[in-house]
């Protein structure tokens, strides 16, 4: 069972991270180009906050967002702001996501995401902790995949494997970091393609934010996968 009370420690750890990490920076880093193709660095921290928010809305059983134009307008309209004004944003929040997760409330409760993607209230946390930490990853700011915690990087892995199992344009794959195993893709008896590697090298070509260059694929080409 999700123990969504220590996702939410993790969430609070990882954002403190991230915001130590962005505050040894200046108001020029903020308008650079992130790993993200199109996004600045402030694009992605705006998203970072208004996500947080947007997850508010969620537990509240609310629409996570107006409308993804909203979304994106939101983002843009944020994007260039000083970095310290971005950093007390995000921290303010967070906070109102941390204070919105305190409610009693039961965490069994299917609530609804962006395009009609449904979830149980209990991996909401876990959830936000994928997109502080990813994105984190994304700032370039010396934080990499190889940072994250086993803890997480398992779980994520369990998440992205979990995301495309079934997915009618990804062959069945066998996906394997030496110690553990993991199914994905259209469903087969026998995986058309075996893809192995270290845990961060798995997870950044699942979370797609490595290429796979560091990955031994065998019965075909690494599998393109679908867009988070």
């Amino acid at each position: 069972m999700t123990d969504h009370a220590r996702d939410l420690e993790s969430v609070r750890a990882a954002t403190e991270r991230l915001l130590v990490a962005a505050a040894k920076r200046d108001n020029a880093w903020v308008t650079e180009s992130s790993r993200l193709p199109g996004w600045s660095h402030g694009h992605v921290l705006a998203h970072l906050a208004r996500n947080a928010d947007a997850l508010v809305n969620v537990l509240r059983g609310q629409l996570m967002y107006p409308s993804a134009a909203v979304r994106d307008a939101d983002i843009e309209r944020d994007a260039a702001r000083p970095l310290d004004v971005h950093l007390a944003d995000l921290r303010e929040s967070t906070a109102r996501l941390l204070a919105a997760a305190d409610a009693p409330a039961d965490w069994s409760r299917t609530v609804e995401l962006r395009n009609g993607v449904t979830d149980t209230a209990d991996r909401v946390p876990f959830r936000r902790w994928i997109e502080v930490e990813l994105h984190h990853v994304d700032l370039g700011s010396g934080y990499e995949l190889e940072d994250l915690s086993d803890e997480f990087v398992e779980r994520e892995t369990d998440f992205l494997t979990d995301r495309f199992a079934g997915h009618p344009d990804v062959p069945a794959t066998a996906v394997s970091d030496g110690t553990r195993a993991w199914r994905t893709g259209r469903a087969a008896d026998t995986p058309e393609v075996t893809v192995t590697g270290t845990a961060p090298e798995l997870l950044g070509w699942l979370a797609g934010r490595r290429e796979g260059s560091g990955l031994t694929v065998a019965g075909g080409p690494l599998p393109a996968l679908p867009p988070l």
